[in-house]
């Protein structure tokens, strides 16, 4: 795992080898173990590296044979010694044992569509020289980051975060208006935008091709649903071993390493699949790592132990305080580059900090499974209010919301509220964005908090809807509606908060890699032939991962409800604690950075602490979250 960053001045300008320096010098919490660059009159580009895979030899940039070919890359590929073995038939001669090599001679074979041929998680940049082009690629789900930009002087610059592109002279930070709306709408940026003027993100599955000339943009993998009509004539038994001979695929891929490779374990059945899987089958010594809260209401304590007492696994948990998640959270704004709506980052923040402490590089992990194989209460939610729809009337399908948040009967006026809340657009069932709108509307009331001028600019533009129907596509409206569900959660939620600001953001802080099995390519595109009756069961979410391991597992994993990963976020900024970003959050910041309306945050900030032991309402945390996140990005990147 990586840092990468480059230059490439097409008006034909040496490259400055001190500020490209500079760019990957920032990214060393990426690869703290060594730096690379390569410098050719106008081009020019960097790593700062995290050893992983042939620690001694796998320096970068790495070349072909006649060194007209030229690779930094950020990440993992899984199959290199397969294509290592397939590309020595064909000629080629390797000089290292490392996994980045193969890219070079690949290109050479397949040229661009020697991507297809990829099992990883990565962040290419390829320079060739005999055509003078840069080739960028990112990984088919978006699990490592890659940003560009062209300077006003006509500089394409590219890195693994942006923070690296501000150190070039041509440019600076300014938040764009049209990025905020996105992210406090829908937790997350739409692809290209980012929350940063003029920055743009290369898309998952896409590779750019950058000349003197021109950028021309392919995407090499989308991913698919069957048709709505089309869903298969398997039975569960056939999609059961399907999905496990997968899944020991993928895992045993991702433990190849030079170094100790651990686990998380969460306490629920997807971080417990993983580390069974590895414990079982591939290495009797696993050490696992855990996040427990003391506040009671977030602490998975209990089922981490179940887990770990059942594997016999070597496993270090950390406790988190509601103080602890306010002294951080500045840093991992930081790290993350955007503005949010959680606090839930801080925590893994802390605990990636503990598996480095403990001399771990590379973590398994389970995430993607409730994405893939249906295990958010989103998807439930979905199919409840599409029922009760055909039924508007009906006071026992809306009922049905107990069953998946069992705290709405607790009286009268909440179960009241909560009809409601969930009854908002019922019948719009056609709407392309159906599953998700309750969240989104949620979530944009955050946006009353602004100052009028950002108000009255949101409120007249039509970009933000133009620009996810343009992500989107449309093919996703002839699916199944639960896979249409699944595509918004991983092409919007999976990608731009929780494998970034949530995993390669907060592992990397720390300088430790991510692996995550249920995200290997070839499990996906098999969980997407998979029923839908088997991925969500009635109301069972995740159903077949329940069945295909139930004999593998305790009880008490398996069967346990679910529980959203959370973490405190009202009580985490008190008025007594000196962090940065409670000190980011009074009026004078406020009104000095311009993004709010100092009466309203004052108020909200004061609810909020004036009894710490009180829980804020969902909506009053989110907006707590979200002023001091962006006052902290301000403060790190403009001010």
């Amino acid at each position: 795992m990586c840092g990468i960053a480059g230059i490439y001045n097409r008006h034909h300008q040496p490259v400055s080898e001190s500020v490209l320096k500079r760019m990957v010098t920032t990214l060393h919490h990426r690869g703290p173990d060594d730096k690379g660059y390569y410098v050719q009159d106008f081009f020019g580009f960097g790593q700062a590296r995290l050893s992983i895979i042939d620690i001694a030899g796998g320096q970068q940039p790495i070349f072909n044979e006649d060194n007209s070919l030229a690779v930094v890359f950020n990440g993992e590929i899984f199959n290199y010694i397969e294509l290592r073995q397939l590309l020595v038939q064909k000629g080629h001669q390797f000089r290292t044992q490392s996994d980045t090599e193969v890219l070079v001679h690949l290109y050479e074979t397949y040229g661009l569509d020697f991507l297809d041929h990829l099992n990883g998680q990565f962040a290419i940049a390829l320079w060739d020289s005999n055509n003078r082009q840069l080739v960028l690629a990112r990984d088919r789900l978006g699990i490592r980051p890659l940003y560009y930009t062209t300077t006003p002087e006509g500089a394409f610059l590219f890195a693994s975060e942006m923070k690296s592109l501000f150190e070039h002279p041509d440019l600076s930070a300014e938040i764009d208006p049209y990025g905020l709306q996105q992210v406090f709408t829908f937790w997350v940026n739409v692809p290209p935008r980012t929350v940063f003027k003029n920055i743009s993100e290369v898309l998952p599955g896409e590779c750019l091709v950058v000349s003197q000339q021109t950028v021309r943009k392919k995407l090499y993998w989308q991913l698919r649903f069957p048709e709505q009509n089309d869903e298969g004539c398997q039975n569960l038994q056939t999609c059961v071993s399907g999905l496990k001979e997968k899944l020991y695929d993928a895992v045993t891929l991702r433990l190849r390493a030079d170094v100790p490779v651990a686990a998380y374990l969460s306490g629920g059945i997807d971080s417990s699949v993983i580390a069974s899987l590895v414990k079982k089958h591939h290495n009797n010594q696993l050490m696992t790592f855990s996040i427990d809260f003391k506040e009671a209401n977030y602490s998975e304590g209990r089922f981490q132990n179940i887990m770990a007492d059942y594997l016999k696994t070597d496993h270090r948990s950390i406790a988190i305080e509601n103080e602890a998640i306010g002294q951080v959270f500045s840093d991992v704004i930081r790290y993350a580059e955007k503005p949010m709506i959680r606090t839930a980052p801080a925590p893994l923040y802390i605990l990636s900090g503990l598996v480095r402490d403990n001399g771990i590089k590379v973590v398994l992990t389970g995430e993607g499974a409730d994405e893939i194989l249906g295990g958010y209460n989103l998807f439930k939610e979905d199919k409840v209010r599409r029922f009760w729809a055909k039924n508007p009337d009906s006071k026992f399908r809306s009922h049905l919301l107990s069953r998946i948040y069992p705290y709405l009967n607790t009286d009268q006026v909440s179960q009241s509220f909560w009809q409601l809340f969930f009854k908002r657009g019922l019948t719009d069932v056609e709407n392309p964005y159906y599953s998700h709108l309750i969240r989104w509307h949620s979530t944009s009331d955050v946006q009353k908090y602004f100052n009028p001028d950002y108000q009255e600019l949101w409120k007249h533009s039509d970009c933000l809807y133009d620009e996810l129907s343009t992500y989107l596509g449309h093919d996703y409206l002839r699916w199944h509606r639960l896979s249409r569900a699944q595509y918004l959660e991983i092409k919007l939620f999976m990608q731009g908060y929780l494998l970034s600001s949530q995993g390669d953001r907060m592992m990397m802080a720390h300088s430790v890699e991510g692996r995550f099995p249920f995200l290997d390519h070839h499990v996906v595109e098999y969980a997407n032939t998979i029923p839908p009756k088997y991925k969500l069961n009635g109301l069972k979410e995740k159903f077949i991962l329940k069945e295909a391991y139930r004999d593998d597992l305790p009880a008490d994993i398996v069967d346990r409800p679910k529980q959203p990963y959370r973490a405190p976020i009202g009580q985490s900024f008190h008025p007594d604690d000196s962090s940065q970003a409670v000190t980011l959050m009074q009026r004078p910041a406020i009104e000095a950075f311009g993004y709010f309306n100092a009466d309203k945050t004052e108020k909200l900030y004061g609810k909020a602490t004036a009894n710490p032991n009180k829980q804020l309402s969902a909506r009053d945390d989110m907006a707590m979250s979200a002023i001091a996140s962006l006052q902290c990005l301000h403060h790190h990147f403009i001010k």
